[in-house]
C-alpha cells in the first residue's frame, strides 16, 4: 500500500522541451498550489499563474496551473498540475520548490499508477494497458493498448469472475438445502450449465493464436540460411539503414541482430542470424545454435537461398512449412536470358537494387495480418494472464468432471477458479506481482 505522502514528479519526457508537465498527488497538493501559484484555479480549469518558490518567493516561471480535487482525479486523490517551460533549469527549479512544501516527496516509478489502482480508478489489466500504450510503436499496438487501458479486458475478466461467484452461490445453496431434492437438482443444473458455457468462452479466449501477445511484443521473423546468402544485406534493406555488418567473409554474423519494423501498423521484429553450415568453429557453432532456436520459435522464417546456387544442397534443418517463406537473394547477379525457375512460392529479391523488396514486404504483411488482424474482441496480452486463465480453466474442468454430490469440494473448485481470475485484475494479488507490474513505469506515471 502507498503511504499518505504527497508525491510529485515530471510527467512529460526528460530533456529540453517546449512545455513540461509536473504532477502532484496527495493531501498537500492543494497547499502546494496555494503556496507556489496562487490563487488556486477552479477545479478542472487551467489558470495562468506566476510560479514562485514557496519559501523564498523567487519567481521560477510563468505557466498554467490546474486543480483536480479528489476523488474525481486520475489517482482518486487531490491532484495538481503545473505546466511550465521545458528547459532543464526551469524544471529542476520547480521540482526543488515542490519538494520544499511540507509533506511532499518525489514519486517512485509507477507510483501515480499504483495510487490509481489502489483507489479503484484502474484494475491491473488497465495499468498494464497504460504501460503498453506508453510503449506503443505501431497503430495496432496503440489500438490494443487503448482498449485494454480503457477497461475492456478488465470488464471481461470481472464479468467471468462474477459468473463464477454466482455459480458458487448456487452450489453453496445446494449445501444449505441438501434435504430438498428439487432445490438441489435445480441449483446443480444451473451451476453446471453456467460453468460449461464459461469454460467454452475461456477456451476460445486462450486459443486465439497468441494474437494479443504478438501485437504487444511483435511478430517475430527470422532470416536464416547458409553463410553469405545476403541475410545481413536484406536486413539492412528492410530496415533502410545499416544495422548489420556486411562482408564477403563467411560467418561474419554470430550474434542475433534485431530490427523493429512497422508494416501497415503491425509490429514486426526481424532477426538476422548466423549462417548455418557444417564444420564451423566453436564460436560460430554457438551462433548457429542460437539461429536454430530462434527459427523454431519464430512466427515466420525467411529461408534465404543464393540465386547463383539454387541447386546447392541445403543444410539439414527441420522447419514448419506453414511458417516458412523461401527468399531467393542476389537476383541482380543472374543473366536475364538464363533465369532459372524459382522454388514454389518463393520471392526473388536484390538488396542491392531493391528488386522484389516491395513484394517481400507485402508477403510479410500478409503473414502478420493473418496472425494478428481481424477480431476486435479484447485479446490476451500478458503471459501472466494466460497462466491464471489456464489455472481457472483447470479448476472448471475439475468441477465439471467430478461427482456433484461432493458439494463442498465442488464449491472449492469454483473458488479456486474465481481466485485465478481475481489475480489477473488485482482483486487478489501478492505484493511482489504488484511491484513487478508498477516497476515497468518511469517516474511520473
Amino acid at each position: 500500500m502507498s503511504d499518505n505522502a504527497t508525491i510529485f514528479a515530471l510527467s512529460s519526457g526528460q530533456g529540453r522541451a517546449g512545455v513540461a508537465v509536473i504532477r502532484i498527488s496527495g493531501p498537500a497538493a492543494g497547499s502546494a498550489l496555494d503556496l507556489m501559484a496562487p490563487p488556486r484555479p477552479k477545479p478542472r480549469f487551467a489558470g495562468f499563474r506566476r510560479v514562485k518558490h514557496p519559501q523564498t518567493g523567487e519567481v521560477l516561471d510563468d505557466g498554467l496551473a490546474l486543480w483536480f480535487p479528489g476523488p474525481k482525479s486520475e489517482t482518486g486523490e487531490d491532484m495538481a498540475e503545473l505546466q511550465v517551460h521545458g528547459g532543464r533549469a526551469v524544471v529542476a527549479g520547480v521540482l526543488a520548490a515542490i519538494g520544499a512544501v511540507t509533506g511532499c516527496r518525489l514519486a517512485e516509478p509507477g507510483e501515480f499508477a499504483r495510487r490509481a489502482f489502489e483507489s479503484g480508478k484502474l484494475d491491473l489489466t488497465g495499468v498494464e494497458g497504460l504501460a503498453d500504450l506508453i510503449d506503443a510503436e505501431t497503430a495496432a499496438q496503440r489500438r490494443q493498448a487503448l482498449r485494454q487501458s480503457g477497461g475492456a479486458l478488465g470488464r471481461l475478466y470481472a464479468g467471468w469472475r462474477q459468473r463464477l461467484l454466482e455459480s458458487t452461490a448456487l452450489i453453496e445453496a445446494a449445501i444449505d438445502f441438501a434435504d430438498e431434492a428439487d432445490v438441489v437438482s435445480d441449483a446443480v443444473a444451473r451451476a453446471r450449465a453456467g460453468i460449461g458455457a464459461l469454460q467454452g468462452e475461456i477456451t476460445r479466449h486462450l486459443d486465439d493464436g497468441h494474437r494479443g501477445e504478438l501485437i504487444r511484443d511483435g511478430f517475430q521473423v527470422v532470416l536464416a540460411g547458409p553463410p553469405n546468402v545476403g541475410k545481413s544485406s536484406l536486413l539492412n534493406a528492410l530496415a533502410r539503414r545499416d544495422v548489420a555488418i556486411v562482408s564477403e567473409e563467411a560467418g561474419t554474423t554470430r550474434d542475433v541482430i534485431e530490427v523493429k519494423l512497422d508494416l501497415e501498423g503491425l509490429p514486426i521484429v526481424v532477426s538476422d542470424t548466423a549462417g548455418i553450415r557444417e564444420g564451423a568453429g566453436a564460436v560460430e557453432q554457438e551462433g548457429i545454435r542460437r539461429t536454430l532456436a530462434r527459427a523454431q520459435a519464430a512466427e515466420l522464417v525467411l529461408w534465404l537461398v543464393d540465386a547463383m546456387a539454387l541447386d546447392a544442397p541445403a543444410p539439414q534443418v527441420t522447419l514448419r512449412p506453414d511458417r516458412l517463406l523461401v527468399v531467393v537473394t542476389k537476383y541482380d547477379l543472374l543473366d536475364s536470358k538464363v533465369l532459372q525457375p524459382l522454388p514454389d512460392g518463393a520471392v526473388a529479391v536484390s538488396a542491392l537494387t531493391g528488386f522484389g523488396l516491395d513484394r517481400l514486404t507485402r508477403r510479410l504483411t500478409a503473414f502478420a495480418q493473418a496472425r494478428m488482424g481481424g477480431d476486435e474482441a479484447p485479446a490476451l496480452t500478458q503471459a501472466r494472464h494466460r497462466q491464471q486463465l489456464l489455472r481457472c480453466r483447470a479448476a472448471l474442468a475439475t468441477f465439471l468432471g467430478s461427482p456433484m454430490e461432493e458439494f463442498e469440494l465442488r464449491a472449492e473448485d469454483l473458488r479456486r477458479a474465481a481466485q485465478a481470475l481475481g489475480r489477473i485484475t488485482g482483486a487478489i494479488e501478492p505484493e511482489e506481482v504488484l511491484g513487478e507490474i508498477f516497476g515497468r513505469f518511469c517516474i511520473g506515471k
